[in-house]
């Protein structure tokens, strides 16, 4: 699956980086949500001061390494919701750079 962006973790838990496609090109923050209850995500998915989405903490079924599963959606991204997943970015040696996947089967 296909990169759609990269960011790199903070020392304050979030992460910074960008989203580049064919038609979008936005630098993005994704910010914990430090006022989650229940099933509120775990994270809020911003570019430009404005909500672009969330994401959730996860654990892989077969790695059982945890990463943290993207919902966007915006004007821009068309009419579906883009889902991505955040995970390490392949060959990257820095623990704190990673990678926001594409996932076009949800």
């Amino acid at each position: 699956m296909p990169a759609i962006g990269y960011v790199q973790r903070l020392k304050d838990g979030s992460f910074k980086g960008s989203i580049r496609t064919l038609s979008v090109s936005a630098d993005i923050t994704i910010v914990p949500n430090r006022r989650k209850t229940g099933d509120q995500p775990d994270y809020l998915v911003q570019a430009g001061g404005v909500e672009l989405g969330a994401g959730w903490i996860r654990t892989g079924e077969v790695s059982e390494r945890e990463y943290v599963r993207l919902s966007m959606s915006a004007p821009e991204l068309g009419r579906r919701t883009l889902y991505a997943n955040l995970g390490k970015a392949a060959g990257q040696e820095d623990d704190d750079v990673f990678a926001i996947i594409w996932n076009p089967g949800e």
